[in-house]
């Protein structure tokens, strides 16, 4: 139901949209490519058990846990 002058199913469309372009960001961010041995930001070792499950894996668990930390910080969905 929509009011006013906007039209039948607008809100649900904004709805949708804006997951689309959540969904969308999302995979962009996921790793591409070959992965590392080592991670990119402290050097350590990735163990081959993540390697294997991650394909492009660039960081360890611990940096993979503060950049996902972050980004729900600044993250405006809701």
């Amino acid at each position: 139901m929509a009011g006013g002058w906007s039209r039948d199913g607008a809100v649900q469309n904004q709805i949708d949209a804006s997951i689309n372009d959540a969904v969308k960001q999302a995979r962009s961010q996921l790793p591409k490519g070959s992965g590392l041995s080592h991670c990119k930001e402290c050097e350590a070792e990735i163990p081959q058990a993540r390697r294997d499950v991650i394909p492009g894996v660039r960081l360890c668990v611990t940096c993979q846990e503060k950049v996902d930390d972050t980004q729900k910080a600044l993250s405006g969905i809701n």
